[in-house]
């Protein structure tokens, strides 16, 4: 089910969530997911979009990816989620997803269909508004663009 959600943008919240080894950008194989790190990218996408609130929550953890779901799915206006390997894997995330009102967009870094086999399948999916992948790091300002 897709959700809709009309809003204001001067009282946009946006949350994304990062998942495993995300916090290694910069330095985790630079030639798939570049050299810049996501604090530094995220600083940009801050000033790009300076009337919402963008947060960030990074986690390794399944269930910590889970609890950030939950507690932000009701209060905040869309969520941008990038859940790494757990994409392909975790059927609980997917859970989390449907039983939010927030819209979640998906990002991928690189082109997961241009990638292993197990990668081309994300079983997060069915329950995000969209997906964008391909794109590096402006994966996120698109992501962000779709919400609003």
């Amino acid at each position: 089910m897709v959700k809709f959600v009309a809003v204001n943008t001067s009282f946009m919240k946006i949350l994304i969530i990062n998942g495993p080894n995300l916090n290694l950008l910069g330095r985790r194989e630079p030639e798939i997911y570049g050299g810049q790190s996501f604090e530094s990218y995220l600083e940009r996408l801050k000033n790009m979009f300076p009337e919402i609130m963008i947060e960030c929550f990074q986690s390794n953890v399944e269930g910590e990816i889970i609890n950030k779901l939950q507690e932000a799915g009701f209060t905040y206006q869309g969520i941008v989620l990038n859940a790494g390997g757990y994409s392909h894997t975790s059927v609980a995330i997917g859970d989390a997803i449907r039983s939010i009102s927030a819209p979640v967009v998906e990002v991928h870094i690189s082109n997961i269909m241009a990638r292993e086999d197990y990668r081309s399948r994300s079983v997060i999916s069915g329950g995000v508004k969209g997906i964008i992948s391909g794109f590096g790091l402006d994966s996120y300002r698109l992501a962000v663009l779709s919400l609003i």
